[in-house]
């Protein structure tokens, strides 16, 4: 598990909304060899958010599921990340992206948390080491976001 925090000059709701707006996960560049999002696209959109798939292509070819099971707008966003194509799909069975959202006087304070789910115990090892490029990929991200909100601001 891991965790990555910035506060964002936006509010939360807008935030939320951004989320929900799949042509911007394109923004994910990734970081070193974690590949970034190519492209993103709706398999199924529910009108509460809860149960909506979205599919994923990296920018390496490879492909996974999102799936939303929570979406509480302006307050949190879960994800389950699923049905991973090769390489990945020998490490990991599935890893969870967590989005808290608090609002600041300047902004709201984001926090996301994944959990990497290993296929087997001994893949623990490079899951780990995936984590590190994950997490200063995910740290790229909200810096990207919040320079973003603040041109838009």
């Amino acid at each position: 598990m891991f965790q990555c925090h910035k506060v964002i000059p936006r509010p939360a709701a807008v935030i939320c909304l951004e989320i929900a707006d799949v042509t911007r996960w394109s923004e994910f560049k990734g970081y070193g060899i974690l590949p970034g999002i190519a492209n993103a696209k709706y398999e199924k959109r529910s009108a509460d958010m809860i149960g909506s798939r979205i599919r994923v292509r990296n920018s390496d070819g490879s492909e996974h599921v999102e799936e939303i099971y929570k979406w509480v707008l302006g307050e949190e966003v879960a994800m389950k990340l699923h049905d991973f194509t090769p390489p990945l799909s020998y490490l990991a069975t599935h890893f969870t992206e967590e989005w808290n959202l608090k609002a600041t006087s300047d902004g709201t304070h984001v926090t996301r948390t994944f959990r990497l789910y290993p296929s087997q115990r001994a893949t623990r090892p490079l899951l780990w080491l995936i984590s590190l490029l994950f997490r200063q990929a995910i740290r790229q991200h909200l810096e990207n976001i919040s320079t973003v909100s603040e041109k838009r601001g």
